[in-house]
């Protein structure tokens, strides 16, 4: 279990930018440990995104559970939250010496767009997972075999509605994606 802790307490200090840029540390696990497999982190994402809270705590508390149960669960998710708080203490005391920082308003600016390539990294590496079949093509060596046709459809269906209905709530695509999952079994 401290291998567990060490993982996700590595993930919450280097995640920056939320819940979405926790997605390639726990790819990596799923590669590394037998914790949970490729397809059962889609699915964590996928409920993640579709229940209340913040993606990586969720994900954090699924992984450990299904690691080592709820004993798992907890000191993952306490793993993953431990190093921001202890960052967010200690900023809160050196802001107060700082605030009018020339130096320490640049290094803020910086992370914008370290944050910013974080969450598109993250969200390639979602996109690959989901409409890429890379172990198929890898066995069949058929360029054909790489791609989940009917994932890419429904991607597209959904990327065209987007485009055209700029007001759609957000619930409403949750509520979507999750009943297509459930039917096409994705």
């Amino acid at each position: 279990m401290l291998i567990l802790m060490w993982e996700f307490f590595k993930t919450g200090l280097f995640a920056v930018g939320g819940g979405l840029a926790t997605i390639p540390f726990l790819q990596a696990m799923a590669e590394k440990y037998d914790w949970f497999t490729t397809q059962e982190l889609l699915d964590m994402i996928a409920i993640s995104e579709s229940t209340p809270g913040a993606i990586g705590i969720n994900c954090a508390t699924y992984a450990g559970y299904k690691a080592y149960g709820l004993p798992g669960a907890i000191m993952a998710t306490l793993a993953l939250i431990a190093p921001a708080i202890i960052i967010i203490l200690i900023i809160c005391r050196a802001m107060a010496k700082f605030k009018n920082s020339k130096i320490v308003n640049d290094m803020f600016q910086m992370l914008r767009p370290a944050t910013a390539g974080l969450i598109f990294g993250a969200m390639f590496s979602v996109m690959v997972l989901t409409l890429l079949n890379q172990s198929l093509y890898q066995k069949t060596g058929n360029f054909l075999d790489m791609f989940k046709f009917l994932e890419i459809g429904i991607f597209l269906v959904f990327l065209f509605l987007l485009r055209r209905f700029k007001k759609i709530n957000p619930i409403l695509l949750i509520l979507i994606g999750a009943l297509l999952g459930i039917i096409f079994k994705l």
